[in-house]
């Protein structure tokens, strides 16, 4: 389960996040959570940097911005421990998120997720913060635009998920923006290339590509919702991208393995 910064903007939605996780527990056994930072943090928190140097240097900027999905790990954590369930919070880095030494655009090179597989027989819960990681070099990075989706997708591919779910401020993919048109439609079941494409034709982001062209790669389904509840009243069925036919490799495709057009 992936929530976007819009899903943890507030303390108020942070709480409906850990009550959404509460429910899907009685469903799965095991659930790995990627937190984004809550709202705009991440734009305030780069204009603080260059607020004290216009330039600020790229190593110390990643030291910053990864505070932001820290403060939302911790506090969604927090908020599953209110519910009685201890949902144990990791780093990019704690969680093995490899990465290329790219300061603020960092692409991953593998996934070592070592201590999660024991953390989530212990209690079920793990809390990741996206858009971060480490480099071979023990340096900590950012993954840029995108980078939490990517997270949810690259740690799903490691762990054999059975599917990775996307909390967003939309119902799913649409056949053309529905504040625009009113009579544009959900698509509720799409495959990677046409989400690719819808993606490129429409320039909105509804999930990143890169995490899209990740999914894709290694065969993950996808499933997109809505994380208000006025949406999920109103429809609730959201966006599958999957393709049936496809057969995943036999071992995980990470970002350094195939370049983006």
């Amino acid at each position: 389960m992936k929530f976007g910064g819009a899903a943890l903007s507030t303390l108020e939605l942070i709480k409906e996040a850990a009550i959404k996780i509460k429910k899907k527990l009685k469903s799965y056994d095991e659930i790995i959570i990627v937190a984004s930072a809550m709202g705009s943090m991440t734009d305030d928190l780069l204009e603080l940097a260059k607020k004290m140097n216009p330039n600020p240097p790229k190593r110390e900027q990643d030291m910053l911005l990864t505070a932001g999905e820290r403060i939302s790990m911790s506090l969604l954590s927090i908020a599953l421990d209110q519910l009685g369930i201890n949902g144990v919070s990791l780093t990019g880095s704690q969680s093995g998120i490899i990465t290329t030494d790219d300061h603020s655009n960092a692409y991953i090179i593998d996934v070592r997720p070592i201590r999660i597989p024991n953390l989530l027989k212990e209690n079920g819960v793990v809390v990741v913060a996206g858009f971060q990681g480490v480099s071979e070099k023990k340096e900590i990075t950012t993954l840029g635009r995108g980078g939490s989706d990517t997270t949810a997708i690259a740690l799903g591919v490691a762990l054999n998920a059975e599917k990775v779910e996307f909390y967003k401020d939309v119902e799913g993919f649409y056949t053309d923006d529905p504040k625009i048109d009113s009579l544009a439609t959900l698509i509720e079941h799409l495959n990677y290339d046409e989400a690719l494409e819808l993606i490129k034709l429409s320039g909105r982001y509804v999930v990143h590509p890169r995490a899209i062209e990740l999914a894709k790669k290694n065969g993950i389904p996808v499933h997109i919702l809505p994380y208000q509840k006025e949406s999920l009243a109103k429809k609730g069925k959201g966006s599958w991208i999957i393709d049936s036919a496809f057969r995943p490799p036999s071992r995980a495709v990470y970002e350094k393995e195939f370049a983006f057009s």
